[in-house]
């Protein structure tokens, strides 16, 4: 198993950054390449809830939220042929906002090798890129 773990903090209060994280109808605006998410099974921020990811170049990935804890924790199991293993969030308050930490717990060759691609830098379609753009969506819609 590889693991990847990236924090940043974002100027939004928690409980916004956390709302923000699990509205899946904006998640195409930070994650790379995704298309839309199926209408899944249950509330977005709940264990047990699935859904389907759709992504620009034809593939999917199937999601099951495996434990939350609103406005704190969220563990969500991920898999398409490229990506599959845990991502994992957590929404700490401090004193300028909320500190968002993403580690991502990857199964499998394939995965730990294109893991290693999505962790490497900032580019947009990174890890990293797309926490950055989180970040910056969370902030805009908070000082909006």
């Amino acid at each position: 198993m590889a693991s990847y773990l990236f924090r940043v903090d974002i100027d939004a209060p928690r409980e916004h950054v956390f709302n923000m994280w699990v509205d899946l109808d904006r998640a195409p605006e930070w994650i790379e390449g995704l298309a839309g998410d199926s209408d899944g099974s249950g509330p977005p921020d709940q264990a047990g809830r699935t859904d389907v990811a759709s992504f620009g170049s034809g593939s999917s990935s199937l999601s099951t939220v495996l434990e939350a804890e609103r406005p704190r924790y969220i563990r969500v199991a991920f898999g398409s042929w490229l990506l599959r293993g845990e991502n994992v969030a957590t929404f700490e308050e401090i004193d300028s906002g909320t500190r968002l930490s993403q580690e991502f717990r990857l199964r499998g060759l394939m995965s730990r090798i294109s893991g290693r691609i999505f962790a490497t830098g900032s580019y947009r379609g990174s890890f990293r890129g797309e926490l950055q753009a989180f970040k910056r969506m969370c902030e805009r819609e908070e000082d909006g």
